[in-house]
């Protein structure tokens, strides 16, 4: 039997977005809103959507369109300043670099959200201050949300660990010593775009 794939390993999914401006889900055969391809984005499925009729790839204008709607509705993420900002950048020589620079902190954001997380586990695994760390990681998760982190709940406390070795404590200096050679690389980008 062949092993299935996961929803972020599979091909993605074709939306045909229609002239009368509904999108079609061409794996399940139906119509679609944004509002479910918002939650696909979240669920971090992926789909490209494509003019019905051109079949030219317009995923970016949807996409650009569902955060359109997400700020509409009061769930405001991009400030003010940092709209005007990315307007001033458009035209600009370093134009180019915008995207790679948004999409790198992102990752990085990203990242650490994650690590974040996972020390929050370990502290916390077993004692007496397990209940409370679960109730404040269960508070983080909710606030994270808020900004489309997507993270998933805690299933339950883990059971306490060994002290850490040295071979861990060497790993995670290495892994820190990458994120300031991440950090140092986005600050000398940002150094050229000034």
């Amino acid at each position: 039997m062949a092993k299935s794939k996961t929803a972020n390993e599979s091909e993605p999914v074709v939306i045909k977005k229609y002239a009368n401006r509904r999108l079609y889900n061409t794996e399940t055969s139906s119509y679609i809103t944004l509002d479910l391809l918002s939650q696909m984005t979240r669920e971090g499925r992926e789909f490209v959507v494509v003019d019905a009729k051109t079949g030219e790839d317009i995923t970016h204008n949807v996409l650009t369109q569902i955060i359109m709607e997400e700020e509409q509705r009061g769930k405001n993420m991009l400030p003010v300043n940092f709209l005007r900002q990315l307007i001033a950048m458009y035209g600009d020589s370093m134009q180019s670099m915008v995207p790679q620079y948004l999409e790198a902190s992102m990752d990085a954001f990203r990242k650490n959200q994650q690590q974040f997380q996972e020390a929050m586990k370990g502290a916390f695994g077993g004692g007496p201050l397990a209940e409370i760390a679960k109730r404040n990681m269960q508070m983080f998760e909710a606030a994270a949300s808020a900004f489309g982190s997507g993270m998933p709940g805690i299933p339950g406390m883990p059971t306490p660990s060994p002290a850490p070795s040295a071979a861990s404590d060497e790993a995670k200096d290495d892994e820190i010593a990458e994120l300031k050679a991440q950090l140092a690389a986005l600050n000398a980008k940002i150094d050229k775009l000034s």
